[in-house]
């Protein structure tokens, strides 16, 4: 009872032989070249830096910072200091942590004389009516400038580019 037909394969159209063969090397090497040149792009992708962008979101972080010192003289209806170290690119709010401010740039500082604490060190002082003793901090880097402004009077921190 045996039967000389062959068996039937799997799938019609395709021969019975070409189930067990798998990938040809050309076909493994392409696939790892494809794979190596996409992970090398991945991987060598740096996004672009902007000096401008960077200068901007450090006067903005500033700013932002120097209105955090006048709402909490406001608050707890005393004075509070911002003090910034223009050397050590640092700077505080009252007896706060210190903040880092970008290594490449410079930073200077244009205050009262009574702001100054030693050559790199000065204050802004808040008081509590909402008042300060004023005062500008310029960041520059490279041909560009921002000033981040404190209005004696009021305390109003106010942004300006290329000051």
């Amino acid at each position: 009872m045996s039967s000389s037909r062959e068996p039937e394969p799997l799938l019609r159209g395709v021969p019975a032989d070409r189930f067990g063969r798998g990938f040809t090397l050309i076909e493994l090497l392409v696939a790892l070249a494809v794979i190596g040149f996409a992970l090398a792009l991945f991987l060598g992708y740096k996004a672009p830096w902007s000096s401008a962008l960077s200068l901007k979101t450090a006067s903005e972080t500033l700013a932002s910072e120097l209105r955090l010192a006048r709402s909490e003289a406001i608050a707890r209806n005393r004075p509070v200091f911002f003090v910034i170290d223009l050397e050590g690119h640092r700077y505080r709010i009252g007896g706060g942590a210190p903040h880092t401010l970008p290594g490449r740039m410079s930073i200077a500082l244009l205050t009262l004389a009574g702001g100054r604490i030693g050559k790199t060190r000065g204050a802004i002082r808040f008081n509590p009516d909402g008042s300060s003793t004023g005062g500008r901090i310029v960041l520059a880097e490279g041909r560009r400038k921002v000033a981040v402004g404190v209005n004696w009077l009021t305390g109003r921190v106010r942004i300006a580019d290329g000051q």
